[in-house]
């Protein structure tokens, strides 16, 4: 996608490279894949915006991991990456984790809830205030998936698709029995649909933690607060949790005259404050100057 909800900060940078509490969104997601025990990873570029994210990861060296890319050279939908990555995941079973989405405890649960069952397919949900606004899925008792409905008008369920899943080799078979959607897409509720109309079993994980889809200014911000808020707190089994380590407090270079902070912050390297008040729930990139201000 070209970001255009976040213009015109994605005129100059791919929407996941946009720092939040001083690391890149994208940062996060390879830090909570990591912490899953996953080494080897695909990332799924665009030709526009897939140079700057090569730039700045490289390798995958500075999270212990192994970094693929894979370019999409239209935007055909999440079911058409998968698709295009074909060759890269081979027969394997693999976590598909969509880079602009932040979550609470990270996917390790999702893996273990994956591994315990041994279903074809399971989606992360998370209950939602208007589920009209998403995909939802609607289960039976037993916590496995029976329907999902893109946008309902009418919505049977409050529970909605968040942007991880797990899947075996069969959503492959499942994707090659899809067409586009009225957007144009192969979407991914489409191919999971299908792989219930195929009798496979699709489970769900719900997520009670916090869920940050970072599409527009707003959730940038409340990101921002969030991680601001939760870095450094580490709860018993959940990896990492709050969601990673974002760099809290004042770098120890900051020159400060006649300044109140008011933590947390985040101030980067080489910054200039002077008569002002930073803070709370502020982030200041490397070099900022901030003169007479709030």
């Amino acid at each position: 996608g070209k970001g255009t909800r976040l213009r015109p900060l994605t005129y100059s940078t791919p929407k996941h490279l946009i720092p939040v509490a001083n690391r890149e969104i994208l940062s996060y997601v390879l830090l909570q894949i990591a912490d899953a025990g996953i080494r080897d990873v695909g990332i799924i570029i665009s030709p526009d915006s897939g140079d700057r994210i090569r730039e700045s990861l490289g390798r995958g060296e500075a999270w212990g991991l192994n970094l693929d890319y894979i370019v999409q050279e239209v935007p055909g939908g999440l079911a058409h990456a998968v698709k295009m990555s074909r060759a890269f995941l081979g027969d394997s079973d693999f976590l598909m984790f969509l880079g602009d989405n932040l979550i609470e405890g990270g996917v390790t649960p999702l893996l273990e809830g994956f591994a315990a069952v041994r279903p074809q397919g399971l989606v992360l949900l998370r209950a939602v205030a208007d589920p009209r606004r998403f995909g939802v899925a609607e289960l039976d008792v037993d916590g496995r998936v029976m329907r999902l409905v893109e946008k309902p008008k009418q919505p049977k369920s409050n529970l909605a698709l968040v942007g991880a899943y797990v899947f075996t080799r069969d959503i492959h078979e499942a994707i090659d029995q899809i067409g586009p959607s009225w957007r144009g897409e192969l979407e991914i509720t489409d191919a999971i649909q299908k792989l219930l109309d195929m009798g496979k079993t699709v489970i769900s994980h719900e997520l009670k933690g916090w869920w940050l889809d970072t599409g527009t200014r707003d959730d940038i911000l409340e990101a921002n607060r969030v991680l601001l808020e939760t870095s450094g707190q580490r709860r018993e089994g959940m990896g990492i949790a709050g969601i990673a380590k974002c760099d809290v407090g004042v770098s120890d270079d900051v020159s400060r005259v006649g300044c109140e902070i008011i933590e947390p912050v985040s101030i980067a390297r080489g910054c200039t404050l002077q008569d002002c008040c930073i803070g709370p729930h502020v982030s200041l990139g490397p070099g900022v100057m901030v003169t007479d201000a709030s």
